[in-house]
C-alpha cells in the first residue's frame, strides 16, 4: 500500500496540517510508507506525539480504525493517545484495538481461546489469588517446603516463576541471573511450576502472565486465528518497544507477519531487565523484520544544549555495535553546564543539596515541585531524607515509602528495640509474628509466659525464651525455627552489652532476620544492601537508646515533612520511577562506583543497563543538573570506606561539565 500525500482525507476526518505540526524527523516517521519501521525516539523528542500522529495519518489515508492495532504498556498511555487521535480525527477510541499487551491478550483469548481449549468462561485471578493458589499447589507437592524460612515464600516464588515465563528462560538460568539466594534449591521449582499450571487448568482460571503466554500459544497453535489477525491488522503500532519482554516481542512478530509494523522506542532507555525487558528485542528488530526502515527522532524539546551534550557523552561511552547511533539535538538556548559535585560523605552531600535548594527556591524563585533528587537505590537517599527532615524542607517520595518505613527496615528496628527493651510488646509482636503460624494472640501468650519465667528465675526475658515452658506455647510450625530465633536475639543482646550500636545492628542483620529476609523477599539482595545502610547510620551513636530514639524522632519528623500532592515539595525518587518525568532542576546523588553503577553489576562485568539508567537520570533535567558523589561511604560502619567517582563520570570529557568544589567553611 502506497500513501498518496496529496490525497484528501476520508469523509468525516478534518484536514490535519502534518507538515506544520511536526518537525522534520517526526514528519518523516509519521508519513513513512507502510512496512517494517523502527522509530528511535530520543529522550524528550516527542515520542508519544509521533505515535499519535501516525495513527491519525493512517486514518487520513483511508485506513479503517479496525485495521489498526495499538500496543502500549499502560492503559493511561493508550487512553491518552487514542483521546488525542479523537481530537484530531473525530474517531472514537472504542473503534480501535488499543491497549496494553495484557488487556488485548485477554480480549483475544475471550473471543478465540477455544481454539487452544480455553473455555470462554475462564476467569482471571489477581496477584494475591495467584500466590495463594501457588501456595496450595506447593504444599500439595511438599508440605514442608515453606517451613524453612530461607526458602522463598509464595510471593517471591511466584516472582521467580513469573520472570522465567516472561523471558522464556529456564528456571535454572532465571535463578542464577536474578535470584542467587535460591541457587541451592532452584531444582525444586520446576515441579512446582508444572503443578501450578495443571491446577490452573483444572480450575479454568488464568493468571496475569497467562494472558501473554496463552495469546502467543493461540497465535502459534491456531493458524487460522493467526492468519485472521495478520490480515485484520494492516498496521501494528508498538509504544516503548525497548521495554518488551520475550513473550511480547514474539507476539508482535506473529501479529506483524506481513511486516506492517511500527515499533517506537529508545534502546538507550532500556532499563527494566529485572522485570523481564529484553534489550535484544530492539537491537535485533531489523533482523527479524527484513527491509526495516530506521527513523531517528533526535530533536529534544526538554533540556538545554549543555545537558544534552553531557547526555550524548554518556551514549558515546557505550560499546561499539551494541547500540543505535543517535545524537540528541537541542531546541533551546544555551545555558550553564551541568555540575559535578564531590563531597566528603553522604551527609555533606545532603547539606550541599539543602543549601543549593534554598538558593533556588528563595533567591531564584524556582518551585520546589520542579526540583528532584534522583538515586539508584533507596539507601542512597537516607541522608537526604534525614537532612530534609532536620532542616524542615518539605519533600515527597514518589517511588515508595520513606527509608525507615520500608517493611524490612521496620522489622529489623523492631527486633533491636525488643532486645534493648523486652517489655516493648509492640516491637515483640512485629518480630515474632514473622515466624510461621504465630499470630497476635499467640505472640501475647508467649510473651506472658516468658515474662513470668523471667521474673521467677530472676533472669532477662531474652534468656528464658528458649526454655521448654516458653517453647511449649510456640506454634508447632515455628518450633524448628525457634532456637535459631532465640539464639539470634541473645547474640544481639550480647553485642549491645559489649560493643557499639553499629555492631549490634550488624549482628542483627547477619542473624535470624537476615535468613528470614531471603525467603520473604524476591529482591533480597537489594533489601539486604539497604539494611547495611543502617550500620553506618548507627555509627553516629555511642548508646543504643540514643540510636533508637533518633530513629523514632526522625521517623516522626520525616512524616511531618512528607506532604500531600497539593503542597509544594522536593521530589525524591529512584531513577527507574522517574523515567518519563522531567524537572527544572535535578540532583543525581550517590554517583560513586559500587553505588551507581551498583556493586553487583560491576562484579558481573555488566554495567550497560546501569549506564542507560544514568542516561535516563541525566535527561530528566530541563535547566540545571547536579551530579553528586561522596568520597567516603559511611553506610558500612564508622570510619567508612573510600569511594571512587562513578565510571560514568570518569568516561565523560571534562569539558562537558563544571566541577563544583565544596569549601567547607566558606560555602562553595
Amino acid at each position: 500500500m502506497d500513501f498518496d500525500l496529496d490525497a484528501r482525507p476520508p469523509s468525516g476526518i478534518p484536514p490535519i496540517d502534518f507538515r506544520g505540526e511536526l518537525n522534520d524527523d517526526q514528519y518523516n516517521a509519521v508519513t513513512a510508507e507502510p512496512g517494517p519501521l523502527l522509530v528511535l525516539a530520543g529522550a524528550g523528542s516527542g515520542k508519544t506525539r509521533t505515535l499519535t500522529y501516525r495513527v491519525a495519518y493512517l486514518l487520513s489515508q483511508g485506513v479503517k480504525p479496525s485495521e489498526i492495532l495499538l500496543l502500549t504498556f499502560t492503559n493511561k498511555a493508550s487512553k491518552e493517545m487514542l483521546h488525542r487521535v479523537q481530537e484530531l480525527t473525530g474517531i472514537e477510541p472504542a473503534r480501535f484495538w488499543g491497549g496494553t499487551f495484557h488487556s488485548l491478550g485477554h480480549r483475544a483469548l475471550r473471543i478465540y481461546g477455544e481454539a487452544i481449549k480455553l473455555t470462554r468462561n475462564f476467569t482471571i485471578i489477581d496477584a494475591d489469588e495467584s500466590e495463594s493458589l501457588l501456595k496450595q499447589t506447593v504444599e500439595s507437592v511438599d508440605k514442608t517446603f515453606f517451613k524453612d524460612k530461607t526458602r522463598p515464600r509464595p510471593g517471591p516464588l511466584f516472582n521467580v516463576l513469573s520472570l522465567a515465563r516472561n523471558t522464556q528462560l529456564s528456571i535454572n538460568v532465571t535463578v542464577q541471573q536474578n535470584f542467587p539466594q535460591y541457587d541451592e534449591i532452584q531444582h525444586r521449582f520446576e515441579p512446582f511450576a508444572e503443578a501450578y499450571a495443571k491446577r490452573k487448568q483444572e480450575q479454568n482460571v488464568v493468571d496475569y502472565d497467562d494472558l501473554l503466554e496463552l495469546w502467543l500459544k493461540l497465535l502459534n497453535e491456531a493458524p487460522e486465528v493467526a492468519e485472521y489477525f495478520a490480515h485484520r491488522f494492516r498496521h501494528v503500532l508498538v509504544d516503548e518497544y525497548q521495554d518488551t519482554n520475550t513473550l511480547q516481542a514474539q507476539i508482535v512478530d506473529k501479529l506483524a507477519a506481513h511486516h506492517q509494523v511500527m515499533a517506537v522506542g529508545d534502546d538507550a532507555q532500556c532499563i527494566y531487565s529485572w522485570r523481564g525487558a529484553d534489550f535484544e528485542n530492539i537491537m535485533t528488530f531489523e533482523g527479524r523484520h527484513p527491509g526495516t526502515v530506521l527513523h531517528r527522532i533526535e530533536t529534544n524539546y526538554r533540556s538545554t544544549p549543555e545537558i544534552l551534550a553531557l547526555a550524548n557523552g554518556v551514549l558515546l561511552a557505550q560499546p561499539v555495535g551494541r547500540h543505535f547511533e543517535k545524537e540528541l539535538r537541542a531546541d533551546r538556548d544555551h545555558s550553564q553546564k551541568p555540575y559535578v559535585v564531590q563531597t566528603m560523605d553522604d551527609r555533606e552531600q545532603a547539606e550541599f543539596i539543602i543549601k543549593r535548594i534554598r538558593s533556588l527556591t528563595e533567591d531564584e524563585g524556582i518551585s520546589a515541585n520542579e526540583i528532584a533528587i534522583l538515586y539508584r537505590s533507596h539507601f542512597l537517599a537516607l541522608e537526604v531524607q534525614l537532612a530534609f527532615s532536620k532542616a524542615g524542607v518539605p519533600y515527597q517520595i514518589t517511588s515508595g515509602v520513606k527509608f525507615f518505613e520500608r517493611q524490612h527496615v521496620r522489622d529489623l528496628v523492631a527486633l533491636v528495640r525488643f532486645v534493648y527493651n523486652p517489655a516493648d510488646t509492640q516491637a515483640w509482636q512485629r518480630v515474632v509474628v514473622l515466624l510461621p503460624k504465630i499470630g497476635e494472640k499467640g505472640a501475647q501468650k508467649i510473651h506472658a509466659v516468658a515474662l513470668e519465667n523471667a521474673q521467677l528465675l530472676q533472669k532477662n526475658l531474652i534468656d528464658v525464651l528458649h526454655t521448654d515452658d516458653v517453647k511449649s506455647k510456640v506454634a508447632k510450625a515455628a518450633r524448628d525455627d525457634w532456637d535459631n530465633f532465640c539464639d539470634s536475639l541473645r547474640q544481639v543482646a550480647s553485642s549491645m552489652e559489649t560493643d557499639t550500636p553499629a555492631a549490634a545492628i550488624e549482628t542483627a542483620i547477619d542473624g535470624w532476620y537476615g535468613d528470614y529476609l531471603k525467603g520473604a523477599f524476591a529482591d533480597y539482595v537489594d533489601r539486604f544492601e539497604e539494611l547495611k545502610a543502617l550500620i553506618g547510620f548507627a555509627g553516629r551513636n555511642e548508646e543504643m537508646q540514643d540510636l533508637l530514639a533518633q530513629i523514632v524522632l526522625l521517623n516522626g519528623e520525616t512524616s511531618d515533612q512528607q506532604v500531600d500532592g497539593d503542597t509544594e515539595a522536593i521530589k525524591l525518587t529512584t531513577v527507574h520511577q522517574a523515567k518519563g518525568l522531567e524537572y527544572d532542576v535535578v540532583f543525581v546523588v550517590g554517583l560513586a562506583d559500587g553505588q551507581f553503577p551498583g556493586r553487583r553489576s560491576i562484579e558481573a562485568d555488566d554495567v550497560e543497563e546501569e549506564r542507560r539508567l544514568f542516561y535516563v537520570a541525566v535527561t530528566r533535567a530541563r535547566n540545571e543538573l547536579y551530579l553528586c558523589y561522596p568520597k567516603v561511604a559511611t553506610r558500612g560502619g564508622p570510619g567508612g570506606m573510600l569511594l571512587q567517582p562513578s565510571r560514568f563520570l570518569m568516561e565523560l570529557p571534562t569539558d562537558l561539565y563544571e566541577p563544583l568544589r565544596i569549601k567547607r567553611r566558606f560555602g562553595w
